[in-house]
């Protein structure tokens, strides 16, 4: 099956700041989160896909050159950074009769079903609207014109914790035909765990790890113990390592676990391998994959 993008090699470089090398594919049906510390070259990546900055590297849309074929492939994503904060003045009614124009393929009745699926009222100027809404009418525009590939830069930023969960279920009931995709870029890890498939880490500029959330949360353990049970063998392995005066926390690989016999364990979770690798990162243990 083609993959809806995929993005080879993409470099950028700032002053002081450099996307180097930067590979991944999305899947059909798949809702992919795109994690890193703020800094870290998310938005950037993003920008670079759809064109707003300049980059190198190959970038393909489902399966044929986004830059050689830009306007087809770009009638076919829909795009939401943040919240929606153009024409605050304006009704939602008056911006998507203009915003479908740009849209051959306009669906009207997919239009209202979203603005009935997502209670939004028409009547209402964007400045009424709470941050919530905005994102949910940034996807009623996107869903309305058979958006296949959703790219979201960080939008439950900003939500309260109900929002948040309630346009998360919005994202499994949009991929759940298998005929849509959604990237979406978060610092929010434990949305992650709620909704996605696919898990992408960056980290200063690279790709540090990615794979099936599944995966990647089994692939690793917290371990607990005394500092007097901290072996040389067990340091060794650990991703990342925590002390405190009264012991130590640490992220050990699944596979290096029986050099924590005996210690208390338990299951990792997406936030706690960032945490681990990006505050606590050990010295002589093993790198992320």
């Amino acid at each position: 099956m083609t993959a809806m993008l995929e993005v080879r090699g993409l470099s950028k470089r700032y002053p002081g700041f450099e996307l180097k090398n930067v590979g991944f594919e999305i899947r059909p049906g798949c809702i992919t989160g795109f994690i890193g510390r703020n800094g870290a070259g998310k938005t950037t990546t993003l920008k670079s896909i759809l064109g707003l900055v300049k980059s190198e590297g190959e970038i393909r849309a489902f399966g044929t050159d986004m830059r050689e074929n830009e306007a087809e492939c770009k009638k076919r994503i829909g795009v939401v950074f943040g919240e929606f904060e153009y024409y605050a003045d304006k009704k939602l009614k008056l911006i998507t009769s203009i915003y479908k124009r740009f849209f051959p393929q306009w669906d009207d009745a997919a239009y209202r079903d979203c603005l009935e699926r997502f209670s939004l009222d028409e009547s209402k100027r964007v400045k009424e609207l709470s941050s919530g809404m905005k994102v949910k009418y940034s996807l009623a525009l996107a869903l309305s014109h058979g958006a296949e590939l959703l790219i979201l830069d960080e939008p439950t930023s900003g939500l309260d914790p109900v929002s948040r969960d309630e346009l998360l279920d919005i994202f499994k009931s949009v991929v759940e035909d298998g005929e849509r995709s959604i990237l979406f870029s978060t610092h929010i890890t434990s949305d992650l765990d709620k909704c996605a498939d696919y898990i992408i880490y960056i980290r200063d500029g690279e790709i540090a790890m990615q794979g099936d959330r599944e995966q990647i949360i089994g692939g690793y353990r917290l371990v607990q113990g005394r500092s007097d049970e901290l072996t040389p063998a067990l340091e060794s392995a650990l991703v990342g390592l925590k002390t405190t005066p009264f012991g130590f926390t640490g992220l050990i690989p699944e596979h290096e676990l029986y050099l924590a016999e005996g210690l208390a364990t338990a299951p990792a979770d997406i936030e706690s391998i960032m945490i681990y690798n990006e505050r606590y990162e050990h010295a002589e243990g093993g790198e992320l994959k």
